[in-house]
Order: C-alpha cells, then sequence, then structure tokens
C-alpha cells in the first residue's frame, strides 16, 4: 500500500542548522516527502532549492508539495552522488547550504510492496531507484557465501553473518529466496535462541546490509559529501543525520578531515598569525540526537545523529 505520511526526524535542529538566507541557494540531497525541502523553501525569497531524490514517487508528491510553497525549486530525480556534475551543469560554483537525511524514509518503509521491511511480507527489492537491475533478491540468490558473508559483517555488523549466509546458500540450491518472509525465516533458524530472545527484529541488522548493498549508500555518501564540501559558500553549512554507525563514521571522518589542521613541530617557531588553521569548522563537536518529546512522537528517531560543518574561509 502508497503511503505519503512521513515524520522528518530533528526538522527544526536542521532548519536551524542551515542558518538559512532568504537569497541563498540550498541542496536538499534527499528530498523524500519534503519535509525539510518545505521548511527551507518557505524562508528563501530570492533564493533557491535544489533537492535529489530517485524515488520517482517521492518525486511527484513533494513537486505539489512545494508548489504549493512556491516556484523557486528544482527536483533532479537523480541519485545524490551525482551531486556535482549537477552543479556545473547548473552554473553553480557554490551552494549557502547542503541537507542529508540518510536512511530510508518511512514512506518507503510503510509501502510493504518496497521490500524494505522486515515486518512485512512482500517481494526482496530495496532499490531506492526503481529503475537500477540490482535488487536485494539478485543478492540474496546470486551472490557468494563469501561475498554475502561480507555484506552483512561489514554493512550490517551481525555476529550470526556466516551463518546467515550459509543458511541463504543452501536454501537457494533448493528454490529462489524471493520475499522478505522467506528470508526472515531462514535469519531466525540461523540465530540461537538466546539471541531470538533478545529486544529487537533479527532481521533488523541483514536488512540493513542488503538495503546498503543494493544502493551503494555508502560510497554514494563519501562521493556526495566531498562534493558538498568543495562547493559550500563562505558561511555557508552542510547539515548531515545519519541513522546507523556506518554512516555517521564516515561524516565524523571527512568533517574532521576538513576541520581539523594537524600540527607539527615547526608550528613552536611560527606566529600565531601564520600558523595554518582549517577553511572549515564543526558547529557540534558533541553529535545532536532527538529530544526526549521526538522520541515520543517518532520512535524511529532514536538511532538519529547530526552534525554540522561550516566553511569560515
Amino acid at each position: 500500500m502508497k503511503s505519503n505520511e512521513h515524520y522528518s526526524v530533528l526538522l527544526n535542529e536542521a532548519i536551524e542548522g542551515l542558518n538559512i538566507k532568504s537569497d541563498g541557494i540550498y541542496v536538499d540531497l534527499t528530498l523524500g516527502r519534503a519535509g525539510h525541502s518545505s521548511q527551507i523553501l518557505k524562508r528563501l525569497t530570492s533564493g533557491k532549492l535544489i533537492a535529489f531524490d530517485q524515488d520517482e514517487e517521492a518525486i511527484e508528491f513533494s513537486t505539489q508539495k512545494l508548489s504549493d510553497i512556491g516556484s523557486n525549486f528544482q527536483i533532479i530525480h537523480d541519485n545524490f552522488r551525482t551531486l556535482e556534475s549537477h552543479l556545473i551543469d547548473l552554473h553553480i560554483e557554490s551552494a549557502n547550504g547542503f541537507l542529508f537525511d540518510l536512511g530510508v524514509s518511512s514512506p518507503q518503509f510503510d509501502e510493504d510492496y518496497r521490500g524494505f521491511s522486515y515486518r512485512s511480507n512482500s517481494k526482496l527489492d530495496m532499490r531506492m531507484d526503481q529503475s537500477q537491475s540490482l535488487t536485494a533478491e539478485t543478492v540474496v540468490n546470486t551472490y557468494s557465501l563469501e561475498a554475502l558473508t561480507k555484506v552483512f559483517r561489514e554493512y550490517g555488523e551481525d555476529k550470526f553473518s556466516y551463518q546467515i549466509a550459509r543458511n541463504i546458500v543452501r536454501e537457494r540450491e533448493k528454490r529462489r529466496i524471493e520475499t522478505t518472509f522467506e528470508l526472515n525465516d531462514i535469519i531466525k533458524r540461523s540465530k540461537p535462541s538466546k539471541e531470538l530472545a533478545k529486544e529487537g527484529h533479527p532481521s533488523k541488522q541483514i536488512f540493513q546490509a542488503l538495503r546498503i548493498e543494493v544502493n551503494d549508500e555508502l560510497n554514494a555518501l563519501s562521493e556526495a559529501l566531498e562534493a558538498a564540501i568543495k562547493h559550500l559558500a563562505i558561511g555557508g553549512r552542510i547539515v548531515v543525520i545519519t541513522f546507523h554507525s556506518l554512516e555517521d563514521r564516515i561524516v565524523k571522518q571527512m568533517f574532521r578531515k576538513y576541520s581539523v589542521v594537524e600540527g607539527d613541530r615547526k608550528n613552536d617557531f611560527l606566529l600565531a598569525k601564520d600558523i595554518k588553521t582549517p577553511d572549515y569548522r564543526e558547529i557540534n563537536r558533541k553529535v545532536i540526537t532527538p529530544s526526549e518529546e521526538e522520541l515520543n512522537e517518532n520512535r524511529r528517531s532514536k538511532s538519529a545523529k547530526m552534525r554540522i560543518l561550516e566553511k569560515v574561509k
């Protein structure tokens, strides 16, 4: 069933973090159902909003939603890893803000035919972009034992990765694994009873791993972050909301790379004015997380972490 209900995580904090100028150029790399984009557009007068999304359903819904606010926006149907090429095509050298709200939107989880959720039975799909060929079903049925184990271990951080991969390979020798519930059953059979008794769904980490693999999420994030940093205007900010440790680690390391100048012994003999300082600064050294009020409204916000980088010179 299709759904357009979406709770925008850390909405107020993200908008505040962007420090929006009414005449600025802002890029929402993860449009979704336009929760954040709507609030950005409302604050623009002569400025412009550029928004990316791979999901045609999200774009159709959000185009109408944003049109009710203003016309100074453009939606790009593409993976945000192509950010730099589109900025060049649009003759935009720098933007005043970039927003990343990573992960899967609530409608994608709730639309059972998309295959993102382990709580409803559907085809193993998990594609953000429905036009691409690689699906979760393809991964599960064609990857080798070693490749599956690596995906589950690196992207899902599940300590039973090998056992699950081994049982998938055994099962697919009998018949093709096509649905989320079929995969659920294999995962449950691969874990000991004491593990199944723990809080949380036993398939969560494996489904996360498959989604990351299908959409090449981590590499796409690294590429888009580099492009955003490169094209950030002085005084502009990058706001990133992550939902699991692998994403947050990439953001943390990249923000540190650009906001910290490693010292050396030569600095001991330089005047303060001659010591190189970074071109960027982290607005929040400690990650911003949802308030208790937000957690009570939306439990899916629980794992969210937000980091902000500003270009200072």
